[in-house]
């Protein structure tokens, strides 16, 4: 680890443009990276917080094919709804750039230009993948197969996203091309590639040796893992019609594998933020004394912790990453999160739906942030979140403060009598919580930093509660004057040490403390520890504003009800229809009859799990007809049930049961049988069915 950076340049994961902002995106990457730099800019430290749209790649073909509109249109439509998501969440990138832009293609060429003079890259005609009613090569993700690792069925040409193995196409068991559905043959082709093997060694040492105490398990495994497993060359080149040349002769009709590419995407996004602001791009990422953290999800591992810093090594004047503490997975109500099939709470959306409820979101995903593990988001527990425990404590706290010092003193901070060993201990606390929460963010325990940041407004919830100055006013006012300035330094500690965590809260909080924002005043992080007075005695504050409304259940159903809708129309669009039957003439048809009748009495057939034996009033007869519809009802629910009934089908012994006709069924989309049945008033038993 490097000890007291100059510098610090962080990036986020560029988000594929492909589709808008999920809370997935948010809780694996944006809201814990915009933490930490929220967090060193408090401590007055020199930050370049870097992100970018990815906007190359398979995945944005993908949705152009499907869209049937251009790569271009696509990554233009994306790029504008996460831009605006980003700002208008708070998000406080330093710059965001995309991939698209020029002088992403020229730092990006240029890169691959060296490697390639270097003599870095292998050059081999390998066979990969090729679909022949397309008539093109097969990129990763327009494959799908049996992944060899796991078994799943539904594996990608680069990944499974079940097991998180990372593949080749022609690794998957029974291939399918996304296009055409049609099995991919195998044909030759020209690639680059660069050779992890080479690396090995360099890797076992930076990692495996260097960084085994202070990264993340779950991403020291990973690395440990691919390491131990022997590290083969990996293709930064492929064969597509959307991405960056490959700048060499002979490379024609090819593109930058979307991996190589993205990478230096922010290298090329911080040349663009030191030019806007006439800086030096260079110390950012070459110099020794910078600290280079990368901010991704657990799918991006193998590619920071191991093909990103190869290249790095290969180019030889860049630094390594000093951390990559990477997170796990968030799931949303049980199911994984899927943009293809719209099972997300998308943040342009709750943007639209919670107006003002910014922090809420921050807050929930923060607290229950996939740190070490896969965690579950579901839309209850946000509730709770923000009535339990931002409304309850936080908002509470701050109110009480705020309302009792107008009621006492019209808004003017008091000034304090002699301290009572209560308030000096009380006091003494207040002081210790930066660091407290300082070595949580900086050992990237962002949930555990928060649970910290809510132990200081529970600090003076319990302050005020010991206390109770609203009593004591009446018996020593001037005791009171103590106790709200005490309680009046915990809520101004409170409005700094919430920005990095709910910034707009921190700005409301200013406001109504009528203190500088970090923006406005040098006051910082270390403030809080060193300041005897965070707030002097004459100051005048504002009048109370609610920070945190109550959310309703009314609004919590509406975006569990809006999950169902997406649920059902995701089984209706993945539903199997049966193919259709050779053709019936019109005589064929006729000879059916087709009755209304009622089910009259019902009971299971003895030793048979399925079949039900039924007593079917039929308009000319009441007769029995056995049906196997016992694992989808009981005896009792289809008493009385209006049915149709095929009169004139054969008799057939099931079971030692004569049955004595058909009952029409089909399937929901669940799978249930439903009776095909005569809801219409007036029709009678015996109606026959044309």
């Amino acid at each position: 680890m490097i000890e007291n950076p100059k510098r610090y340049t962080i990036t986020a994961a560029l988000p594929y443009t492909n589709g808008p902002i999920h809370i997935g995106h948010l809780a694996g990457v944006y809201v814990p990276s915009d933490i930490y730099a929220r967090y060193l800019r408090l401590q007055g430290k020199d930050v370049a917080f870097i992100c970018g749209s990815d906007e190359h790649g398979v995945a944005i073909s993908m949705k152009a094919k499907k869209e049937g509109i251009t790569p271009q249109e696509v990554i233009d439509k994306y790029d504008g709804i996460i831009r605006k998501s980003f700002e208008d969440f708070g998000i406080s990138f330093d710059n965001y750039s995309r991939t698209s832009a020029k002088i992403h293609h020229e730092t990006a060429s240029a890169f691959f230009r060296k490697l390639y003079e270097n003599g870095d890259f292998i050059e081999e005609v390998t066979e990969q993948l090729f679909d022949e009613q397309a008539q093109q090569f097969l990129a990763d993700r327009f494959v799908m197969g049996t992944c060899p690792k796991c078994g799943n069925e539904e594996a990608y040409g680069d990944q499974c996203e079940k097991c998180g193995s990372t593949l080749n196409a022609t690794d998957l068991i029974n291939p399918k091309s996304t296009i055409t559905g049609t099995t991919p043959v195998k044909k030759e082709t020209k690639h680059w590639f660069l050779p992890l093997n080479r690396y090995e060694a360099f890797l076992r040492e930076w990692i495996l040796e260097g960084h085994k105490n202070d990264w993340k398990p779950n991403v020291y495994g990973q690395v440990k893992s691919w390491v131990d497993g022997g590290l083969e060359p990996r293709a930064v080149t492929r064969d597509l019609d959307w991405g960056i040349d490959v700048p060499v002769e002979g490379a024609e009709g090819k593109k930058l594998y979307v991996w190589f590419d993205a990478p230096i995407g922010y290298i090329s996004s911080t040349k663009e933020w030191a030019a806007r602001e006439g800086k030096d791009w260079e110390p950012y990422w070459k110099d020794a004394d910078t600290k280079l953290v990368h901010f991704i999800g657990k799918d991006n591992i193998v590619f920071h912790c191991i093909i990103f810093p190869a290249m790095l090594k290969a180019e030889g004047s860049f630094i390594l990453p000093d951390n990559v503490p990477a997170n796990e997975f968030l799931n949303l109500e049980g199911n994984k999160l899927s943009t293809s099939k719209n099972w997300a709470v998308w943040l342009h959306e709750y943007l639209v739906d919670f107006p003002d409820k910014q922090d809420v979101l921050r807050y929930a995903l923060t607290a229950n942030a996939p740190e070490t593990k896969d965690n579950d988001f579901t839309w209850k527990d946000f509730q709770a979140r923000n009535n339990n425990e931002l409304a309850a404590v936080y908002g509470n706290f701050i109110n009480r403060v705020v309302v009792l010092t107008n009621k006492y003193y019209d808004g003017i901070v008091p000034q304090p009598n002699e301290f009572s060993v209560v308030d000096e201990q009380t006091l003494a606390e207040l002081k210790a919580y930066p660091a407290v929460i300082s070595s949580s963010i900086e050992r990237y325990r962002f949930r555990e930093a928060l649970g910290e940041l809510m132990n200081v407004a529970r600090l003076g919830n319990k302050y005020l509660a010991d206390e109770e100055p609203w009593k004591m006013v009446k018996t020593d006012p001037e005791r009171v004057k103590t106790q709200m300035y005490v309680a009046l330094q915990i809520a101004t500690a409170l409005g700094i040490l919430s920005e990095p965590f709910l910034p707009f809260t921190a700005q409301k909080l200013s406001r109504i403390l009528v203190i500088p924002t970090k923006e406005e005043s040098h006051v910082g992080w270390e403030t809080v520890s060193k300041s005897s007075e965070l707030v002097k005695p004459g100051h005048k504050i504002g009048q109370a504003e609610i920070l945190f409304a109550q959310i309703d259940d009314a609004e919590i159903q509406k975006q569990i009800d809006k999950l169902e809708a997406t649920k059902t129309a995701n089984k209706m669009e993945n539903r199997t229809v049966e193919p259709q039957k050779e053709t019936a003439t019109f005589e064929d048809f006729s000879k059916l009859d087709l009755r209304v009748g009622t089910i009259l009495e019902a009971e299971k057939l003895p030793k048979a799990n399925k079949l039900l034996v039924l007593k079917v009033d039929t308009g000319m007869d009441v007769r029995t007809i056995v049906s196997g519809i016992a694992e989808h009802f009981s005896p009792e629910e289809v008493i009385g049930k209006r049915v149709t009934v095929l009169v004139n089908l054969a008799p057939r012994a099931l079971r030692g049961v004569e049955s004595q006709g058909m009952i029409l069924m089909t399937n929901n989309a669940e799978g249930k049988l439903v009776f095909v049945n005569p809801d219409a008033d007036g029709v009678d038993n015996g109606a026959g069915i044309s």
